[in-house]
C-alpha cells in the first residue's frame, strides 16, 4: 500500500499545471523565512532597523551559522495568523525593509560573510507612506549595491517572487527557485484583470506568464531549481530546509573555488544577459 501511495503521489505531482504549482507556492502551511532560519541556522542573532526610519518586520536579517559556515540570512517574512500577518505586512516590505537588508549586506560584505537571501513576497508595499519614503529608490539602490558586493551571494525563491519586491534581494551570484515556487513581474490575478478584465482567466494568465521554476530555468532566467520534497515543502518542512542548506553549502564551495574577479564577471554577465534577444536572418528567397 505504501508503494502504491508513493507511485500515485509521484504520478500526480509530476504532472501539475502552472496554476497548481502557484497554489502550492501560496499554501498557508508552506515554510516561511523564519521557519527555515529556525531549522537550519544555529547561534542566530537578528539585526533590526535601517538606522534611518524604523525596523520593518517584513524583512528579517539574521547572522548565524549553517553547519559551521558563518552566514548572513536576509529574507522576507509573511507571518502566520492574523496578528503576525499584520505585523509583517503580509510579507510586503516598506523602503526601510530594503534599506535594512542593504545595511545587513554591507555588514556581511565588510567581514566577507556569505549571504543567503530567501525571497517570499507578493511584492513591495505600494502604500502612500512607502511611496513618500522612496520605495522605488530603495529597490533601485539595492539592485545597484547588491550587484557590486564582493562577498558571495546566493538567493533562493522559497514561495512567491513578486516583481521589484523580489528583485531587491534577488541580485546574487546564484539565483535559484524551489521546485514549487513562482517568480513573476505581476500576479496572475493582476494580469487577468488587466488583459481580460475577467477573474476567471487566472489559470490562463498563470500559464501565459511562465512563472514556474521549470519555465524560468528553461528561459535561462534562474540558475538552478532546488528540489524540495516532491509532496511539497508544507508536508515536509525539515526536508525542504535540508534541501536549502545543502544547496547553499554546495554553491558556496563552488563559488569559493573562483577568484573574486571571476565571480564578479560571472555576476555581471548574467545580469546583462537578461532580456537579450536575437533575430534570424531572412532567407535569400525572402529577400528576393
Amino acid at each position: 500500500m505504501q508503494k502504491d501511495l508513493e507511485k500515485e503521489v509521484n504520478k500526480t505531482y509530476k504532472n501539475l499545471s502552472s496554476y497548481q504549482e502557484l497554489q502550492l507556492a501560496r499554501h498557508l502551511d508552506r515554510p516561511y523565512t523564519k521557519d527555515y532560519i529556525n531549522l537550519i541556522v544555529e547561534d542566530s542573532y537578528e539585526i533590526h532597523g535601517d538606522r534611518h526610519f524604523r525596523d520593518d518586520p517584513a524583512i528579517m536579517c539574521v547572522l548565524g551559522y549553517i553547519r559551521g559556515e558563518k552566514v548572513m540570512v536576509i529574507g522576507e517574512q509573511k507571518g502566520r495568523g492574523t496578528t503576525n500577518k499584520i505585523k509583517r505586512n503580509f510579507g510586503m516590505p516598506h523602503p526601510e525593509g530594503y534599506r535594512k537588508a542593504l545595511r545587513a549586506a554591507e555588514l556581511a560584505n565588510k567581514f566577507n560573510i556569505p549571504i543567503l537571501m530567501l525571497i517570499d513576497t507578493p511584492g513591495a508595499y505600494p502604500g502612500i507612506g512607502a511611496e513618500e519614503r522612496n520605495q522605488s529608490e530603495a529597490i533601485a539602490k539595492n539592485l545597484l549595491e547588491f550587484s557590486a558586493l564582493d562577498t558571495i551571494t546566493i538567493s533562493v525563491v522559497i514561495g512567491e517572487g513578486g516583481s521589484g519586491g523580489a528583485l531587491a534581494i534577488g541580485v546574487a551570484d546564484k539565483l535559484a527557485m524551489m521546485r514549487y515556487s513562482v517568480f513573476s513581474v505581476i500576479s496572475p490575478e493582476g494580469c487577468s484583470a488587466i488583459l481580460w478584465n475577467d477573474s476567471a482567466k487566472v489559470e490562463a494568465a498563470t500559464k501565459a506568464l511562465k512563472i514556474t521554476s521549470s519555465d524560468l530555468k528553461e528561459m535561462g532566467l534562474i540558475d538552478d531549481i532546488v528540489n524540495e520534497p516532491i509532496i511539497g515543502a508544507h508536508r515536509d518542512k525539515e526536508g525542504a530546509a535540508e534541501a536549502i542548506a545543502e544547496y547553499f553549502l554546495e554553491q558556496l564551495e563552488m563559488l569559493r573555488s573562483m577568484s573574486k574577479e571571476e565571480r564578479l564577471q560571472m555576476r555581471y554577465d548574467k545580469l546583462t544577459s537578461v532580456g537579450a534577444y536575437g533575430e534570424d536572418k531572412p532567407e535569400e528567397s525572402e529577400k528576393n
